[in-house]
């Protein structure tokens, strides 16, 4: 049996319903791209943060390019004064399961 890969993303303590959330820019939508369980957006799918050494950083210092996945997730919602709130590049946690 094939292992399942999510990719978990914990929300924000201010987010509050209806938000929006966004993959390296692009608008998701819920229950096909992504749902909420337990207070954290859960993907059907490996998502990556790239964490750059300070061997990379020096390489990419030096004009030679390394590159990896590095997904993006941010989430836009509104507060309760009617301003506009954004958390960008939130944390990822791979799980298999």
């Amino acid at each position: 049996m094939a292992a399942v890969i999510e990719s978990i993303v914990p929300l924000p303590s201010g987010v509050r319903s209806p938000f929006e959330v966004y993959l390296n820019g692009v608008l998701q939508q819920p229950m096909s791209d992504y749902k909420v369980r337990s207070g954290a957006l859960v993907f059907p799918r490996s998502l990556r943060k790239d964490k750059v050494s300070g061997w990379r950083w020096a390489l990419g210092a030096w004009g030679v390019g390394t590159y990896r996945q590095d997904d993006s997730i941010d989430v836009r919602w509104t507060l309760e004064d009617g301003s506009q709130a954004v958390a960008q590049q939130l944390e990822i946690t791979e799980v298999n399961e």
